[in-house]
């Protein structure tokens, strides 16, 4: 019994005001950069739950762990590597491992940083500021592509090109602005055609 009120008070210990503000902090630089940089533009409920379950689960990890006198290029290093290999094989774009990873980053930072409280915020802000000038249609515009099935061969020939790109654009309603043709089956005359269009922040990517 005494032992058992030993641990508790040593997880209590570990769990002290510091913990707290540290994980309402990481949720708050998580909120911002999910909930209003990466949503209004990839519209992926899946990978908000993803996201935010990731890195609070790194942050609590490496925050007890930086108990026992891990090292904070230990953890990431852990972490990283783990997260990385286990969504290798998953169908995730370079975009959204890109996010995932700024979910480690930032679980990372806010739970074992030596920094001070102004040091640690303005390193979230610039990590956030920097993503959503790169990502959120300011700097340069998002460029999206789906490959489509495309029975209408004739267009497909050099030639035709700008008449595939009009075509393609009245049977998406998206503004293509250049196609690729992928694969060509003869024997259902169609072909896969990749396109390629920019889109704006507030409308639906699927």
């Amino acid at each position: 019994m005494i032992l058992q009120d030993t641990a508790t008070v040593e997880l209590f210990d570990k769990l002290s005001d510091k913990f707290f503000w540290r994980y309402g902090m990481d949720l708050f630089f998580m909120l911002i950069l999910i909930r209003f940089i990466y949503y209004p533009i990839y519209r992926r409920k899946e990978y908000v739950f993803t996201y935010f379950l990731f890195n609070t689960l790194i942050f609590v990890i490496t925050y007890l762990l930086n108990k026992v006198d891990m090292s904070m290029g230990a953890a990431f290093g852990l972490f990283a590597v783990f997260s990385l290999l286990r969504y290798r094989t998953e169908d995730i774009s370079a975009k959204e491992m890109t996010y995932l990873f700024l979910c480690i980053a930032l679980g990372l930072i806010n739970a074992v940083s030596k920094a001070t409280w102004f040091e640690i915020t303005l390193i979230n802000g610039i990590v956030l500021a920097l993503t959503f000038l790169l990502d959120g249609n300011l700097l340069m515009k998002n460029e999206f592509y789906y490959d489509v099935q495309y029975e209408n061969l004739q267009l497909i020939h050099p030639d035709r090109y700008p008449d595939l790109l009009e075509d393609l654009k009245m049977r998406t309603g998206f503004d293509v602005h250049h196609a690729r043709v992928v694969k060509v089956d003869f024997l259902i005359d169609a072909a896969v055609v990749r396109i390629y269009f920019y889109q704006k922040r507030k409308q639906r990517v699927q």
